[in-house]
């Protein structure tokens, strides 16, 4: 039991130390993503670690997701602290996968290195730091109020950099977020340590081919160029599309500003021979190209309907196709999510409000990603719409060189967290 003069913060400030470790420890496992590496590795540490505390711990495979193989399996942990009362349930839920190192790094990216209040290292940020906070938050917590009503769950969770359907969409599924078994969720992102944020925006993915026929290259009029076809298609993209997107602004408060507007970015665009293995030293055919593709990458506002999205790419299209001779296309369309905002009033984002002021003196910012994240298969699959993410670290370091997190921010954001706790799980007296 915490004394009546010690806060849980102070609790949490005490155990700077076992949390700086355990974020080392964790960034010292190279999770990379893809193809999937170490996650058995760094499930097996955490559960050993959970268990030791007196947590029930599960190792779940998402079998015949996406990636997963028996040489890449998608591995998740699940914690779980019941205190055998009745109560309600808190889960922090983190992806324990980084993003590929990439160049320009001055340190090692899988050291995990201490320096002057920072810990660097590939996914220190994003978000290896916000794991371990939630931990050490929570391993406070029971420590302070052994008496809690209800129990708190702990995930790590795998593949949330690629879309995220061999973790949280693969519990979501197996209804490990029923809003009748978790009643709280938090995911510890990135967005700094003074802001909730509530949503973020949609996404559409869709792949676009346009089509020719292939002939010599110095006779090309008796072929018909796919490259050229494309070229017509970001044209009218640069002349209408794009003009349209910007005059689209959502009342949702979405960070950067820019971001506020409905956007568009190309991908990558394919056309024509395929790019030679490095080392080549011969010159490309003389062809023309009979296929080129482009993947567009389409962000929208929550105002906006996704079948209204898409149908302003293929009008676009179909605009194209009516005035210009020979073109053909197809949209295949590869991913989509739904936008999600958990309104302000709901019970998680009132208890963090009131912590965060607490903890650092000021009301929080409320934010919403322009980016997804894990919470759309809470909200959509598990049907859970009490979900926000709240954790240490600055979003722009996320998938940088020289990633960090700061110690100061991960003691103050696990210091919430364990306020977040005894406000949801401690009866009022």
């Amino acid at each position: 039991m915490v004394k009546s003069d010690t806060s849980l913060p102070d609790l949490v400030a005490a155990r700077e130390a076992d949390l700086v470790a355990l974020c080392q420890d964790l960034i010292r496992i190279p999770t990379l993503n893809p193809p999937g590496l170490h996650y058995r590795n760094i499930c097996d540490m955490l559960g050993a670690r959970l268990r030791d505390g007196g947590w029930d711990v599960e190792l779940i495979r998402a079998v015949d997701t996406p990636g997963d193989s028996d040489t890449y399996p998608r591995w998740n942990m699940v914690a779980r602290y019941d205190s055998g009362r009745p109560g309600e349930t808190v889960h922090f839920n983190s992806h324990h996968d980084v993003v590929e190192v990439g160049h320009g790094w001055t340190r090692d990216p899988f050291g995990g290195e201490l320096d002057k209040g920072r810990v660097y290292g590939r996914g220190a940020c994003d978000m290896k730091g916000g794991l371990a906070a939630s931990v050490i938050a929570a391993e406070a917590f029971v420590a302070a109020h052994p008496e809690f009503a209800g129990a708190i769950e702990i995930s790590a969770t795998a593949d949330e950099e690629t879309g995220g359907y061999g973790g949280v969409a693969y519990l979501a599924e197996l209804g490990r977020f029923d809003p009748e078994r978790v009643q709280h969720v938090i995911i510890p992102e990135p967005l700094n340590k003074d802001r909730i944020c509530l949503g973020h925006r949609g996404v559409w993915w869709a792949e676009i081919e346009t089509r020719g026929r292939i002939a010599h290259g110095s006779m090309p009029f008796l072929g018909d160029s796919a490259v050229r076809h494309m070229g017509a298609v970001l044209a009218e993209m640069e002349a209408t599309l794009f003009p349209l997107l910007a005059s689209k602004e959502t009342a949702m408060p979405v960070v950067p500003e820019g971001a506020k507007n409905s956007t568009l970015n190309i991908n990558s665009i394919h056309g024509g021979e395929r790019e030679q293995d490095p080392g080549y030293t011969g010159l490309p055919a003389p062809v023309v190209p009979d296929r080129c593709r482009i993947i567009i990458d389409r962000r929208f506002l929550i105002e906006e309907n996704i079948e209204d999205v898409k149908a302003e790419v293929r009008g676009m299209l179909e605009k194209i196709k009516a005035t210009r001779p020979n073109f053909e296309y197809e949209v295949r369309e590869l991913f989509e999510v739904i936008p999600s905002m958990t309104d302000e009033d709901a019970p998680v984002v009132r208890s963090t409000a009131a912590a965060i002021e607490r903890v650092l003196g000021r009301m929080p910012d409320y934010v919403v990603s322009p980016g997804t994240y894990d919470q759309k298969h809470i909200d959509r699959i598990g049907r859970l719409k009490n979900c926000i993410a709240y954790g240490p670290g600055i979003l722009d370091l996320a998938h940088q060189p020289d990633e960090w997190v700061g110690v100061q921010d991960m003691v103050d954001s696990a210091g919430v967290m364990a306020l977040v706790l005894e406000d949801l799980l401690i009866a009022p007296r």
